[in-house]
């Protein structure tokens, strides 16, 4: 018990382990996420709805979204962006690794009779001849990637930007980052048997790392048959940290904003935005 209980508090060093895949792709808990996601009330897996309608209203004129354009949203989930951005006749590609929430996303398009495209892949591997005129990565996707996958991502959208295209995504402020704390909990069920219909136990032990600017929720899920380790970091950034990080990939920030809804840079908030373009030879 006592080497279970080290394992279980030990710090790993900054995105040692990823275990994306298996939060999104286990039966159960996408099933879970998805109903998050659908949950138009909560801030949690996607905004709430009424801040997608307005993000999506602001999307719409700022960046010209009309038939004849092209956006590819990466991390589209079950379509709550994609299937709004369509109804303007806009070529609408949806990436996600999600199979529940894929599906949902495709039920709805058919319903809808939109021709959105959804791509059921890790949006790292994700490959295409086609081009794009604007680039979505929402609910702050990107700082859950290591600085490796960070680094894959940006030459991906660099590539697959159409000459003036945009990227829009947002952050996590260094702010948010300042107000974490590290802490240990434990509970039978954790978070209200989200991880597993079956009886466990759950521990969440949560790591601040200063230099790396990096936290680390880490979900130990004990059940009779089975242990699993969910590893959810998040990188935090601010202003010159993300600009220096996209020039590295070919790309130059256009615009900071406070967020996805187009509103002004909040230097007190805990997320901010930026609208990014290829460099200028």
């Amino acid at each position: 018990m006592f080497a279970q209980l080290e394992e279980i508090n030990r710090r790993p060093k900054p995105f040692e382990v990823y275990t994306a895949d298996d939060l999104w792709t286990d039966e159960y808990t996408s099933r879970q996420m998805l109903a998050c996601h659908l949950n138009g009330e909560i801030d949690v897996s996607s905004r709430k709805f009424s801040f997608i309608d307005r993000s999506v209203g602001w999307i719409i004129p700022r960046f010209g979204i009309r038939e004849g354009r092209s956006v590819a949203d990466f991390g589209c989930g079950p379509g709550l962006y994609a299937q709004r951005l369509a109804a303007t006749r806009a070529a609408i590609t949806g990436i996600d690794f999600s199979g529940n929430s894929l599906k949902y996303a495709e039920a709805r398009a058919r319903d809808a009779h939109l021709p959105i495209r959804y791509v059921h892949r890790n949006y790292l591997e994700f490959d295409t001849d086609e081009t794009y005129d604007l680039i979505l990565m929402i609910f702050c996707d990107y700082c859950a990637l290591s600085p490796e996958q960070r680094k894959i991502l940006l030459v991906k959208f660099r590539n697959l930007l159409k000459p003036g295209g945009s990227i829009l995504m947002d952050l996590y402020l260094m702010n948010a980052f300042h107000r974490k704390a590290e802490s240990a909990a434990y509970a039978p069920g954790l978070m209200d048997n989200f991880w597993s219909p079956e009886k466990y136990y759950g521990f969440l032990t949560s790591f601040k790392y200063d230099d790396a600017r990096v936290t680390l929720d880490k979900y130990t899920i004990v059940e009779k048959d089975r242990t699993r380790t969910i590893y959810n970091w998040l990188q935090y950034f601010d202003r010159e940290s993300i600009a220096a990080e996209l020039a590295g990939s070919g790309l130059m920030v256009g615009e900071y904003l406070a967020n996805v809804a187009g509103d002004a840079f909040d230097a007190g908030g805990d997320e901010f935005a930026v609208v990014a373009h290829g460099r200028r030879e």
